[in-house]
């Protein structure tokens, strides 16, 4: 595939935290929450990104939008460096904020994503206002379209968050996304607070969007069988590295790593009648501070052997597009 089918390219991503102790707060070590990711997105198509909470995945999301500080790595965008640690590139405040039209992201939290203060119509016509697409009444009639095409009406144009419900405030926050007309969207668990019955229809809500606008979406869940139907490729994520990706079906139907195998497995079946064997991990969850080394997995890995704790696995390729860490495979 060309270089130009990608819309973003991500290498050796990399975000510490550091950890302050003592009186004068001296950082004594760091929670790598982040460490040593890559990936390619191809143009229009979604990515899905899965892990238990705490892996990394809303901070690889956020890093890549440079809303955090990156420690290492490269991210490119239509092939614009954003940001290149180790050459110490980085674009200027005023070229993010121009950029920040294409790429757009919808808060897991739609209750404390949207200011209480502000009506419908100041959320969705801010941006407009601040990057100068529109101003006055065309601002305003531009929101109340976007309202009506994430379905709700147009006279909501004046009302505040605390009178909508969840599923229509996660409607505003998608809006809010939409507003610049944007090229690529990071959606962190954008259906995690909603009931059931709501989430299905913001995800096709989502899903006629993308068609609509030709729209790149980076789907960061924990609802493997949300994902599994959503996106085109899937990347599971464990302590901070990704240990498997490769197409959404591929990984469901043939998983290869043993982390995978136990998230799958832990899937509710679709109804009583259906059998299926439970994985339990057992062992010690090692903290992001503290990673064990050689493979992240082999604390709680039921297969794991010496070569595990000595060695940090690579990728190996078990089918066309299907990469897997481990040193099993």
């Amino acid at each position: 595939m060309k270089d130009k089918d990608y819309l973003l390219e991500v290498k050796n991503l990399k975000k510490y935290f550091p950890i302050k102790k003592g009186v004068f707060f001296r950082t004594g070590g760091y929670i790598k929450s982040v460490d040593d990711v890559s990936f390619k997105l191809t143009r229009g198509k979604i990515m899905g990104l899965v892990g238990e909470s705490g892996c990394g995945k809303s901070t690889t999301g956020r890093t890549i939008l440079n809303l955090l500080e990156p420690n290492g790595g490269t991210v490119k965008f239509e092939d614009k460096i954003i940001f290149d640690v180790e050459n110490k590139i980085k674009i200027s405040r005023d070229q993010m904020l121009s950029l920040r039209r294409d790429m757009q992201i919808i808060f897991q939290d739609p209750y404390a994503s949207l200011d209480p203060r502000m009506n419908v119509g100041a959320i969705l016509t801010e941006g407009l206002k601040n990057h100068n697409i529109v101003q006055g009444k065309e601002a305003l009639d531009k929101a109340k379209e976007i309202l009506e095409l994430c379905g709700l009406d147009s006279s909501y144009i004046n009302r505040y968050p605390h009178e909508f419900s969840g599923g229509q405030r996660q409607r505003i926050g998608i809006g809010r996304a939409l507003s610049l007309n944007p090229k690529f969207i990071v959606c962190d668990e954008p259906t995690a607070a909603l009931d059931v019955s709501i989430q299905s229809q913001i995800l096709n809500l989502m899903l006629d969007l993308k068609d609509k606008f030709n729209l790149t979406y980076l789907f960061i869940s924990h609802n493997l069988n949300v994902v599994r139907f959503f996106c085109d490729e899937i990347h599971v994520m464990y302590l901070g590295v990704i240990v498997e990706k490769g197409d959404s079906e591929e990984i469901y139907t043939n998983p290869q790593h043993p982390y995978t195998k136990a998230l799958l497995s832990s899937i509710p079946v679709s109804h009583p009648s259906i059998k299926r064997e439970r994985i339990r991990l057992k062992g010690i969850i090692p903290s992001p501070s503290n990673v064990p080394f050689g493979c992240r997995f082999h604390t709680r890995c039921p297969y794991a052997k010496e070569v595990c704790t000595e060695q940090i696995p690579g990728y190996r390729e078990v089918d066309k597009g299907h990469f897997v860490a481990c040193h099993l495979v």
